[in-house]
């Protein structure tokens, strides 16, 4: 008895088929016989059929293997755990099992363990085995962006599947909503311009990112704008997303004062959308005026006040009020500290010009934002700051105040739901910081057309999902997603080859990565296939031929 295993090529495409027969005689002549099809066994319950095959007179065989050849496989812990996790937050299935859809599964899980470019990500795949786990065939870091295309041409549907995979029943009726950039090095990118930088790095041209969540902090979605593009400019595709992509018919998008200002409230409204946003200060001043609200409103405790269908939540915050305060005095003590600096020197100096010196400070007033009442005067060769009072006091008035406006009805939602949804909006805010700040690097330096850009960016997406997952199992052992990872990534196999059979034995986890796969409730496998499926860089395939 024996397995037959062919292989052939129809269509351009592969296929391997496996057959259980036996072999005997008759009148003379050796037949065979088919006993099973096993075509639909995986890679790891065919090699274990042949070796058991192979040592079916003595199976204790199995247990000592001397003859055979033993040493070091590939990574599994980390690629295994990923994948598993993929599997079970429906993001496997999200991007299907097709060749691009296992391929964008392992740039989605290379970002997880540290992938920086398409070209690290095919070095990663050369020591982990993404073939074995994802079944991938062999691929370059041109398949790598070819498959970035694929995945921005295919984004909208794979956020509908994992949209009704993550709200199968009822879908959510709130939605967080806000927007980030990210600099690039270099001009190639198509989608860079300059723009406002929210990353203090001058000169850099940029792309904005907008990222739409649930009110859990999952994102649903995630879109691209060119680096010029203006916050309020970005709204209109979220709306669009939510109104056809998603289907959900009764929504409420939170977003921020600088994103839905009038023009943006009135395209949700002509949606029978309603929004949950904050005002700005002028704003707060001019209804002060209007005598909408009184400052004597602004307290610890919530306030609300209604104005023509519109419902405006106050607070004052006192703590970011002593931090408001401690921060001007700390400007206005480090002009003072120029301002008897450049006394000095005007008194060692007399050729020194004072109008130089007024205007070096008046610059640094002006960089503090504290012009409103600070002014440098000077008197003879003497400068000296002059402070307008009433203008502070009106100023420090509003200090950790803060108003929130919404249209939701208040016998849908109280003030105190409204006010903590608004606050919701950090858990975006989160998720740009790991974008940006964290392992996850955003930053689309290796990546240059449209299509790359926006397929990168999905990408960084699809493995916040699963850093959240993780951060989510892991967070009582005190270790980052990060470096649970890399203690993950450790784990080696053992590769055993006897004869034409080889596969890879999964050795017994310890200490912490036993912690991190029990947290996770992951169990590896005890033996997984070896496909030897050949992956390198074009640089080293072209050395290779040579």
């Amino acid at each position: 008895m024996y397995i037959d295993t062919a292989y052939s090529i129809q269509n351009s495409k592969a296929y391997v088929r496996h057959l259980l027969r036996d072999s005997y005689r008759e009148n003379g002549q050796v037949k065979h016989r088919t006993i099973a099809n096993l075509s639909h066994c995986s890679e790891a319950e065919i090699a274990a059929m042949k070796l058991a095959l192979k040592h079916k007179g003595n199976l204790v065989d199995l247990g000592s293997l001397a003859e055979a050849e033993i040493k070091y496989g590939m990574r599994i812990g980390a690629i295994f755990t990923l994948k598993t996790l993929a599997n079970r937050v429906g993001l496997s299935s999200a991007l299907g099992a097709t060749g691009p859809g296992r391929l964008a599964l392992w740039q989605v899980l290379a970002v997880l363990m540290g992938q920086g470019s398409r070209l690290k990500s095919v070095r990663l795949a050369e020591s982990h085995a993404a073939c074995d786990i994802l079944g991938l065939e062999a691929f370059n870091e041109d398949n790598l962006y070819v498959n970035l295309a694929w995945l921005a041409a295919q984004q909208e549907t794979i956020e509908k599947r994992l949209f009704r995979q993550r709200y199968p029943n009822s879908p959510p009726q709130l939605f967080l909503y806000d927007v980030t950039s990210s600099y690039l090095e270099g001009v190639q990118n198509i989608l860079a311009a300059f723009g406002y930088n929210r990353d203090g790095k001058k000169g850099k041209m940029q792309i904005v990112i907008g990222l739409l969540t649930g009110p859990e902090g999952t994102p649903v979605a995630v879109r691209v704008f060119a680096g010029n593009t203006a916050d309020t400019g970005t709204v209109v595709e979220q709306i669009r997303i939510l109104a056809s992509s998603f289907g959900v018919e009764q929504i409420t998008l939170v977003g921020d004062r600088g994103m839905l200002k009038q023009t943006q409230i009135g395209q949700l409204q002509a949606k029978q959308f309603h929004y949950i946003t904050a005002i700005t200060k002028p704003q707060i001043r001019t209804l002060l005026r209007e005598g909408v609200f009184q400052i004597g409103l602004f307290e610890e405790k919530l306030c609300e006040v209604a104005c023509e269908k519109v419902r405006y939540i106050l607070r004052r915050n006192p703590e970011r009020a002593q931090e408001v305060a401690l921060s001007r005095e700390a400007k206005l003590a480090k002009v003072k500290e120029l301002v008897t600096a450049k006394n000095q020197y005007l008194s060692e100096h007399p050729r020194a010009k004072v109008t130089i010196a007024e205007r070096e400070i008046g610059g640094k007033i002006k960089v503090f934002q504290i012009e409103d009442w600070v002014k440098v005067v000077s008197q003879g060769k003497v400068l000296d700051l002059v402070m307008n009072e009433e203008a502070l006091r009106k100023l420090a008035e509003l200090d950790g105040c803060y108003v929130i406006k919404t249209d939701v009805p208040a016998d849908v939602a109280t003030a105190e739901v409204i006010h903590e949804r608004y606050k919701d909006l950090a858990q975006v805010e989160k998720a740009f910081r790991t974008f940006k700040n964290g392992h996850l690097k955003v930053q689309p330096t290796f990546v240059r057309t449209e299509a790359s850009t926006r397929g990168h960016v999905f990408v960084i997406m699809l493995a916040y999902l699963l850093e959240r997952e993780l951060a989510r199992y892991w967070r009582t052992l005190e270790v980052t997603v990060a470096e649970g990872l890399d203690e993950l990534g450790s784990l080696r196999g053992i590769e055993i080859g006897e004869g034409k059979v080889s596969y890879q034995r999964v050795p017994a986890a310890t200490d912490l990565s036993k912690q991190l796969l029990e947290a996770a409730n992951i169990q590896l496998p005890t033996i997984l296939p070896l496909r030897k499926v050949r992956v390198a860089t074009r640089k080293k395939l072209v050395k290779e031929r040579i």
